[in-house]
């Protein structure tokens, strides 16, 4: 009898095994490829973003989302596209809709504080700067946050704040020619100008073509020939 049986699970396919078993196992191998091959042919967001490609990046997100409306990964990318587009009403609603799915996400925090900042709201886009900081002091994006409170601070009038913000940025990026002229300025009109000339000097060390640094290096020389 033992031996009939083996017979017979050989001619059905695998020792010792009913045929129903291998029929959920080709199944279920079948579904594992084919997931596979569905998650390579589809499209990539993010590479879309990183190769510039903004507005099909949006496209995708927009499908990803009416697909799984939680998709947190979506809702930062399509975030990142449209800030680069200039849409920011359109990115502010991605945004918050992020916000309510993930309320610590630090990527939704620094977009929130982003967006308020072009759309001129210094006080919403402090508040959300300060929050990435204290939940994230060595986030990914910590030293465009430092430069971005640097420029709110400018607006507001507070230059040295603006010097310590923009001191942080460039500590951790020394190489930005563009933060190093906007710490000059921020330093030309707190009154420290040797300090100023020595940031503007250094901002056109990296990029002799600056402007903004040339005129401003310039004036602030001027200044001090005046004293």
């Amino acid at each position: 009898m033992l031996y009939a049986s083996l017979a017979v699970n050989r001619a059905e396919g695998i020792p010792g095994q009913r045929p129903g078993c291998v029929f959920v196992l080709a199944i279920s191998f079948f579904l594992l490829i084919t997931g596979m091959l569905d998650a390579q042919n589809r499209p990539d967001a993010l590479q879309q973003y990183r190769n510039g490609n903004y507005e099909r990046s949006v496209e995708i997100c927009k499908n990803e989302i009416a697909e799984n409306p939680n998709n947190i990964e979506s809702h930062v990318v399509i975030c990142w596209s449209l800030i680069w587009l200039g849409r920011y009403n359109e990115a502010m609603t991605y945004a918050r809709a992020g916000r309510n799915i993930s309320s610590y996400d630090i990527r939704i925090i620094e977009i929130l504080g982003e967006i308020s900042y072009y759309q001129g709201q210094n006080s919403e886009a402090l508040q959300y700067f300060q929050e990435y900081i204290n939940l994230a002091p060595e986030g990914a994006r910590i030293e465009t946050v430092y430069y971005f409170l640097g420029e709110i601070f400018i607006r507001l009038g507070r230059f040295r704040h603006a010097d310590i913000a923009l001191t942080t940025a460039i500590h951790r990026v020394p190489g930005n020619a563009a933060w190093w002229t906007r710490l000059a300025y921020a330093r030309e009109n707190a009154g420290d100008l040797q300090e100023a000339v020595a940031a503007y000097e250094r901002a056109l060390s990296l990029n002799p073509q600056l402007n903004d640094a040339r005129r401003g290096l310039e004036r602030v020389r001027q200044a001090l020939a005046q004293r």
